[in-house]
């Protein structure tokens, strides 16, 4: 056992105030006793190594509700927060005598642990709106210079559920941009809150279109934007797998389109409807003319994740890695500052289908994402493998894509097949 750690430990919570002064020996002792516990069961899995220790607290040793939380907080604020800190020579030196009260310096801080771990662009661009949002919060409240505290991110959380009213899946995103600022940039443990601190969502049924209501919704959208609307339909694609679609990533002969770094970084593969390959072959030969005079202009480079570029550095201007769906316009990467053609805005095809729902008289609140509920919907009403509609999906569990037959159960078949749809 290292005792120079173990002070190392104790000075680093002292000096950050994270306990009472006279609970700082009993933090050195739990980690003490975890170390010891670690080194004799060799679990290699933190998490589980700590649920054991845990345990064994409470069956062998006898110790209260309470000595248990505080022998897990102490271990938390170990593993997290100590390991990472200059002292263990694994916290990032630009982050070493950062100012947590200034909200400029946090965000500059915040991004670059955002980019270094590999943060998808949107992800980092919500996270720094959470935190100014945050900070903004504590400046009303506790003054300007105020260092944000345990109870400040309780207290934040309880405003935006109970003043502004905002959903559980927004407040939940709210927690995991603090959880992040917490951990990873200002070194503040939020103990058994990011546990306990959840928003609760009640199931929804997903709203679903008929085969006749998504005729008609196709009708009312514009030709230019029809092929985006037909692709997300018949393949179930969210919004984002859309507009990162590359050329490489469609295969016209079997029928298939390949989803890369979809929702929670996985790849899959999902249909490529039958009614829509000519058209897209039609528009591959447009963006290629356009890909082909970009290159002319000596900006023909698109965006390519950062261990692709290292490995292949003129990948980027190959015709397979190029958008299906490009921008109109070249712009300038936020993260290289290169000038560069990027896939489409998102937006541009919400509004499309929003306007196209109105002009069709449709009802329900449908949006984009309508488009992959019913997808799935019509799927099992023709009688497709749920386990099948899961694997198109991209669904983890089963249980996410057993929320469809609830919707099939208050629908008769389908009067009409959707097979010049898919």
């Amino acid at each position: 056992m290292d005792e120079q750690v173990l002070a190392g430990y104790a000075d680093y919570i002292r000096s950050r105030q994270l306990v009472k002064s006279e609970q700082v020996d009993w933090y050195v002792k739990w980690v003490r006793r975890f170390l010891e516990f670690a080194e004799a069961d060799g679990t290699r899995d933190f998490e589980k190594c700590l649920l054991l220790f845990l345990e064994n607290l409470r069956q062998d040793k006898g110790a209260q509700d309470w000595q248990v939380g505080q022998a897990k907080n102490a271990v938390r604020i170990y593993y997290y927060q100590f390991r990472r800190d200059p002292v263990s020579a694994s916290r990032p030196s630009w982050l070493t005598d950062l100012d947590v009260s200034d909200l400029k310096q946090v965000s500059e801080a915040a991004r670059a642990v955002l980019r270094l771990k590999n943060y998808a662009y949107r992800t980092e661009e919500t996270y720094l709106s959470w935190m100014g949002r945050f900070y903004g919060y504590l400046q009303v409240n506790r003054g300007a210079g105020a260092v944000p505290d345990t109870g400040d991110v309780r207290n934040y959380l309880t405003h935006l559920a109970l003043d502004q009213k905002v959903s559980a899946s927004t407040q939940n995103q709210a927690f995991n941009a603090l959880l992040f600022l917490c951990r990873e940039v200002i070194s503040l443990e939020l103990e058994e809150m990011d546990k306990n601190v959840r928003a609760r969502q009640g199931r929804k049924l997903p709203v679903v279109l008929s085969v006749e209501e998504m005729r008609r919704l196709f009708a009312h959208v514009p030709e230019e934007h029809l092929l985006k609307v037909r692709l997300i339909y018949g393949g179930g694609l969210r919004l984002m797998d859309l507009c990162r679609l590359r050329v490489k990533d469609i295969d016209f002969e079997s029928g298939l389109l390949f989803v890369r770094d979809g929702k929670g970084n996985k790849d899959r593969t999902t249909l490529l409807a039958e009614s829509s390959k000519d058209a897209l072959r039609r528009h591959l030969q447009a963006v290629k003319r356009l890909h082909e005079a970009d290159l002319a202009a000596g900006v023909g480079e698109v965006y390519l994740p950062t261990a692709l570029a290292r490995k292949y550095p003129r990948a980027g201007t190959e015709w397979g890695w190029q958008y299906v769906f490009p921008s109109d316009k070249l712009a300038n990467d936020p993260r290289s500052g290169k000038i560069r053609r990027h896939h489409i805005d998102p937006s541009t095809v919400q509004r499309v289908v929003k306007k196209a729902v109105r002009a069709a008289g449709l009802v329900k609140p449908a949006s984009v994402h309508t488009l992959r509920h019913s997808f799935a919907t019509h799927l099992l009403l023709q009688g497709v493998n749920i386990r099948q509609v899961q694997d198109y999906l991209g669904h983890a569990n089963l249980e996410t894509t057993m929320i469809y037959t609830h919707v099939v159960r208050e629908l008769s078949p389908a009067a009409e097949s959707p097979a010049d749809l898919l």
